[in-house]
């Protein structure tokens, strides 16, 4: 994969938690991945890719993480418990 160098100015602060460099690249990326996927710009898959990782790898950070894979709107959600209940048929007293 290629890639584009940006300078990028923190807050020395940031240093007393034993980041270096590398780690504070890593995470930059991670965020910028998760913020696109879940602002709806990417796929999971495309996510994955850019994080050099599996889809259920990247599945399993977006749970470590306390991100929702799905993320339905009161309406989508309404509409697919209604299609649940339909697939389950009838329900017994």
């Amino acid at each position: 994969m290629s890639e584009t160098t940006f300078e990028v100015r923190i807050p020395r602060a940031l240093l007393q938690f034993g980041l270096d460099q590398r780690e504070i690249e890593h995470r930059l990326t991670e965020w910028l991945v998760l913020s696109l996927f879940t602002d709806g710009h990417i796929s999971s898959g495309k996510a994955a890719r850019l994080l050099n990782m599996s889809r259920v790898e990247f599945l399993a950070l977006l749970r470590t993480r306390g991100l929702a894979y799905i993320n339905y709107t009161p309406n989508e959600l309404a509409e697919e418990l209604a299609t649940v209940d339909q697939l389950n048929g009838p329900t017994r007293a």
